[in-house]
């Protein structure tokens, strides 16, 4: 199993990259969002991987940590589950973002994954769910996403990417502020 790779980018389309080894070998790997950020072209990076292994391919997976990594693993332990649609997974938040919607069994959120339709959500729930709860506390289980998870949802709406809605609502003042003051003020920053 390969489990990490230091290595030069060489290149980089925003969902592969390609890394050059010490060795000479170059591996095309694809990507997490957040590990995408950190390979710029001729620079060395050091990436977490996961290498898939099917009848007619090995393809590797990188990951910014190791905490990304095993979301991917679990992802894929569900049926219906494959490593695009898990690597799709990654792309909805972090990963305290996501394993806590899996605990709260937030299926719409999940629904937002190109190649997960609600039946795969809810399996995903069913069977992750006891691991994503671990050291959660029952307030952080039931308190609803709030006005930013507001915000974000009706960015989407409004045809902007999650990861955009996301890093847009993070950057917002929320104290005292409705959603809808929230949202003018990202609409305002979107221009």
């Amino acid at each position: 199993m390969i489990s990490q790779i230091i290595g030069k980018v060489i290149s980089n389309n925003g969902s592969d990259v390609v890394l050059s080894t010490a060795g000479g070998v170059g591996y095309k790997i694809a990507v997490s969002p957040k590990a995408i950020e950190l390979c710029l072209v001729g620079k060395d990076v050091s990436l977490e991987t996961y290498l898939v292994v099917r009848e007619d391919a090995l393809d590797l997976f990188g990951f910014a940590n190791n905490s990304e990594r095993e979301l991917f693993k679990n992802c894929l332990s569900v049926s219906g589950i494959g490593p695009k649609s898990a690597l799709n997974i990654l792309k909805l938040g972090s990963v305290e973002e996501i394993t806590l919607a899996i605990a709260r069994g937030d299926i719409g959120y999940l629904t937002k994954v190109s190649g997960i339709g609600k039946k795969t959500a809810e399996r995903l729930v069913v069977e992750l769910r006891g691991k994503a709860a671990k050291g959660l506390s029952e307030e952080d289980l039931v308190k609803p996403a709030g006005v930013l998870g507001d915000v974000v949802e009706a960015l989407m709406t409004l045809g902007y990417s999650a990861e955009v809605a996301r890093d847009v609502a993070k950057s917002l003042k929320q104290e005292g502020k409705t959603s809808e003051q929230l949202l003018r003020e990202a609409l305002k920053m979107m221009k």
